[in-house]
């Protein structure tokens, strides 16, 4: 599906109109070793789903962890199993001579765009901010999507800025902050693309559409693609009881126990997926796997969800938490 800018921007358009999100767990052996198959396997069935793009090696996708062969192996594998259904979109990050690195392997894997993640730990004024995307932007061909998050958090005038950038097609917030969001949204110029990339989306999903942002990204889709789809669905469709009852009974519930552990918005999910019986094993340190009564409490959880929606029940993999190298 790569080309030109534009032609992603629309592809990127009419999927996210269609659908979540998608933001692949990277699957990994018992003894932390990436399993290519498992992700393979897993990615298929994230496909099947039917989300509006694929977004691999990117938070949820453990990119942190991951080396540059890794990384190319994963971006590849979703390629192929996308096989141009949806845009793939493959993140990247650290400083902008590292990202610039994982951009060439993407581009060789065949991405069709790029998730600039929030550069690592230090905080830096606008300029620099923007400086950051203009560097990788000058050296790759693929699109950019900025995330701001953490230390990254754009003005208004830097949003005109960016968007001013060849390549640049849009911004990922996961601030939650409507007041700085609406100013973004105003101050963008027309086809500028926006989507909810806070944790746990849903939750907010109505307050980001009232600002103009009504697409977002789903943790929710990776373990639990019925759910995901059942609110994406009521919510396009007005229908506020549907959405206030998977809010009140599922999302809600969801979030506090996500919020018991730092790191439990990737591990809580990888955990939720292994219920499932998808094969996407451990998360890597510094992450760890949820305690037994924290897993307990989810598999409640999440039987309780998909009874909501008229989805079969939690799986039986026999799963056991491994013992995993120091990464």
């Amino acid at each position: 599906m790569a080309g030109q800018p534009e032609d992603v921007v629309r592809s990127l358009r009419e999927g996210m109109a269609g659908g979540v999100l998608s933001f692949p767990l990277t699957a990994f052996h018992a003894d932390g070793s990436l399993d290519v198959d498992g992700f393979r396997e897993y990615v298929g069935g994230q496909l099947a789903a039917g989300p509006g793009a694929l977004f691999p090696a990117c938070g949820t996708g453990e990119f942190f962890s991951l080396d540059e062969d890794e990384y190319r192996r994963v971006v590849a594998v979703s390629v192929e199993e996308a096989g141009g259904r949806v845009p793939v979109v493959a993140g990247v990050g650290y400083g902008w001579a590292q990202a610039v690195r994982f951009a060439r392997v993407a581009e060789e894997a065949g991405a069709d765009a790029l998730l600039v993640l929030p550069h690592y730990l230090v905080a830096a004024p606008q300029d620099g901010l923007v400086a950051q995307l203009e560097r990788i932007a000058a050296r790759t061909s693929l699109p950019l999507i900025a995330y701001q998050r953490g230390q990254v958090a754009f003005t208004a005038d830097s949003l005109t800025r960016i968007a001013r950038i060849p390549g640049v097609i849009g911004l990922k917030d996961g601030h939650s902050d409507l007041d700085r969001l609406q100013r973004l949204t105003l101050a963008a110029p027309e086809g500028f693309l926006f989507f909810n990339g806070a944790a746990t989306a849903e939750i907010q999903a109505r307050a980001y559409a009232a600002v103009g942002v009504p697409a977002y990204s789903s943790a929710v889709h990776a373990f639990a693609p019925e759910i995901a789809d059942a609110f994406f669905a009521a919510l396009g469709a007005g229908d506020h009881g549907t959405v206030d009852k998977l809010l009140r009974d599922f999302y809600v519930p969801f979030v506090e126990l996500r919020d018991r552990v730092p790191g439990y918005a990737v591990s809580l999910v990888k955990a939720a997926a292994r219920l499932r019986g998808r094969p996407v094993g451990p998360v890597r340190a510094p992450l760890t796997d949820p305690s037994a009564a924290d897993l307990a409490d989810l598999k409640a959880l999440l039987t309780a969800g998909l009874d909501l929606v008229g989805a079969m029940p939690v799986a039986e993999p026999g799963w056991t938490t491994p013992t995993v190298p120091r990464w």
